[in-house]
């Protein structure tokens, strides 16, 4: 069996930032794939690159946010056939070390940016910010 590069598995990071009211950090996406949901701020992994450079990276361009590694929460794969979407995803924990959370692409990738109490998240959510959302509340129950 033959696949495109578009059927090839491709590799993405996210990042869970919390302030200290316990929000989560939300972007909206302003393009496919996911257009119009409410996503955790990440982003794809370049050659050649560790995936906790790259969402440090990823963090820094959209959201001009400094943080550092807390901890992998969890991984999270998408999978459309029907798009040819294949993506595996590790979602990290962060800690701010500076900044203010702001949209560094405007009229870009990015509609806005706000923050959500993680008890009223709003209704469209990124399907790689669903597990991410899934383990903050189970360890929040534990």
């Amino acid at each position: 069996m033959t696949t495109t590069a578009s059927g090839v598995p491709r590799l993405g990071v996210g990042a869970v930032i919390l302030n200290d009211r316990q929000e989560i950090l939300l972007v909206l996406r302003n393009r496919n794939p996911e257009k119009g949901t409410w996503s955790i701020p990440g982003g794809k992994v370049d050659p050649y690159e560790r995936l906790e450079t790259s969402v440090i990276r990823e963090i820094k361009e959209e959201v001009d946010l400094d943080v550092e590694i807390k901890q992998l929460l969890c991984i999270a794969e998408t999978i459309r056939p029907e798009s040819e979407e294949h993506w595996v995803s590790a979602i990290y924990e962060v800690a701010v070390k500076g900044g203010e959370a702001r949209n560094m692409e405007e009229g870009g990738a990015i509609g806005e940016v706000r923050w959500f109490s993680l008890h009223e998240l709003p209704s469209r959510l990124a399907s790689f910010t669903v597990p991410a959302i899934d383990q903050l509340r189970k360890r929040e129950r534990s």
